[in-house]
């Protein structure tokens, strides 16, 4: 009956997929709220996923060159406004600092929703001349946006993040790395998260405030509505102008840098869970699962069962066999409740394989594996175990982006006629390709009539129509339409 229970607070995805996100993150312990209205903790099985997918990020900015740094939280308001569509694309989110202790400030200032004005101010007295560029830099950090609606991992005032700030000597310098920096992105979501994405330019309306482009990557989620999981912004010299970011070139002259940014936050998990997660809970990919095996002990009192959970355990982290060169992340469960609640413990916290002993797996030298994503039960010789555990975790990362990309593609629709692109996007929900004339108006008219935007212009354009689906005129690109968190 208790095992019943663990599970039964979980609402079913297909009855009110918000309340089971909610019940999720709640259930496995990622996240819990707070006394500060928008602002979340983060708990250890959810920030130990963060840890997994920071670490994996800054190896794969480092292979690029990119360097870390920190600066201050606290931005001027003076700063703030030398950038005019920044500073108006970001007022309705900021919040101000009036105080210091018992005083006024004589400047108010704002807690960091971005650092573009920081870098900047850094940059102007850090670059002087060609041979100080490019400068790669990027910050680990927190950031505030004041947020109306709150929700777990997606939308929260304060948030977990990285930001990359770097600045160029050229344009073509600029642009290349906005495109190296979204490639990372893409290949970090398919090879860790096994989430496939779009990859592709955000229209004028969508891009980033004080942007020349924003490119993006788009994710599909279980229920059909679109993620923005990570984007990369190239600046041009637009910035650089407002601060007076100069070097003096090869010839002597002075010349304006060209900059780009691009930044990744913790709604990646929100991501994790909503194309992976099902009705028993999370399903985490192996690479980053905090516990990829869960030793589970099965009649532990009997002599012998819990001494051989835990000598399966020290071979499992001794072995000269891994999971993408790294070691398995092995726990046994010695806690007193019974197996039943134990399995769907595991099963709600997305543990990717659960190995069970009991007397009769000891006396036959073999265990039970089952796999979280597909419930596949195995039985294994104990002399295998390792080599089958590092298989398996390879095979369940695998599998998994397999039947991602999968569903996405049964939910990507294409419609050549407004009737066609109005049915589908209000009753199937999912992306939606369709043509469109570059004119904001159509943009507007989509999003006023069903709530769906422009989530990117792919790179990989595909000529559906000649016209534009919302006002017939010819069109000019093919557009990944959907609604989104």
């Amino acid at each position: 009956m208790a095992d019943k229970k663990f599970v039964e607070a979980i609402t079913s995805m297909d009855v009110d997929f918000a309340q089971w996100y909610t019940d999720v993150v709640k259930k496995a312990e990622l996240i819990d709220y707070t006394s500060v209205k928008g602002c979340m903790v983060y708990k250890p099985a959810g920030y130990a996923i963060w840890e997994l997918i920071q670490k994996q990020l800054d190896e794969r900015f480092k292979e690029t060159g990119v360097e870390n740094v920190y600066l201050p939280m606290f931005i001027p308001e003076s700063l703030l406004q030398k950038e005019k569509d920044h500073v108006e694309g970001f007022a309705p989110e900021v919040a101000w600092v009036t105080h210091g202790g018992l005083n006024p400030l004589q400047e108010r200032m704002c807690v960091r929703p971005t650092s573009e004005t920081l870098f900047c101010d850094f940059y102007k007295n850090e670059i002087q001349s060609y041979r100080d560029l490019p400068k790669v830099y990027n910050q680990w950090c927190s950031v505030v946006r004041w947020e109306k609606e709150t929700r777990p991992f997606l939308r929260s005032r304060e948030f977990l993040w990285q930001e990359g700030h770097t600045a160029h000597a050229t344009a073509e310098e600029a642009e290349e790395r906005t495109i190296q920096m979204l490639n990372v992105y893409a290949d970090f979501c398919e090879e860790c998260l096994a989430i496939p994405v779009i990859k592709g330019r955000k229209t004028d309306k969508e891009k980033f405030a004080g942007a020349q482009a924003t490119y993006t990557i788009e994710a599909l989620m279980h229920d059909g509505k679109a993620l923005q999981s990570g984007t990369s912004h190239n600046f041009g010299d637009g910035f650089a102008k407002a601060f007076g970011i100069q070097y003096t070139d090869k010839e002597n002259k002075l010349q304006y840098v060209h900059q780009t940014s691009w930044g990744m936050t913790t709604r990646l998990i929100g991501a994790v869970i909503m194309v992976h997660g099902d009705d028993s809970g999370l399903v985490l990919p192996p690479a980053i699962a905090p516990t990829q095996v869960m030793i589970v002990p099965v009649m532990q009192r009997k002599e012998g069962v819990l001494e051989k959970a835990l000598e399966l355990k020290e071979k499992l982290l001794g072995t000269k066999e891994n999971f993408r060169g790294s070691s398995f992340r092995v726990k046994v469960d010695d806690s007193d409740k019974s197996p039943g609640w134990k399995f769907s413990e595991c099963e709600m916290r997305g543990i990717p394989i659960r190995i069970e002993i009991g007397p009769k797996d000891i006396e036959a030298n073999r265990c039970v594996i089952v796999r979280r994503d597909t419930r596949e039960k195995l039985e294994v010789s104990l002399d295998e175990l390792e080599a089958k555990v590092a298989e398996i975790l390879e095979k369940i990362q695998t599998e998994m982006l397999e039947r991602a990309r999968a569903h996405r593609d049964l939910h990507t629709y294409t419609a050549t006629t407004y009737e066609e692109f109005e049915r589908t996007i209000n009753e199937k929900p999912g992306f939606v390709k369709a043509m469109w004339c570059g004119e904001q108006a159509c943009e507007d008219i989509i999003k006023e009539k069903t709530t769906a935007t422009s989530r990117c212009m792919p790179w990989e354009q595909e000529k559906l129509a000649d016209t534009c689906v919302c006002c017939g005129k010819p069109a000019t690109k093919m557009v990944y339409w959907g609604k989104a968190y």
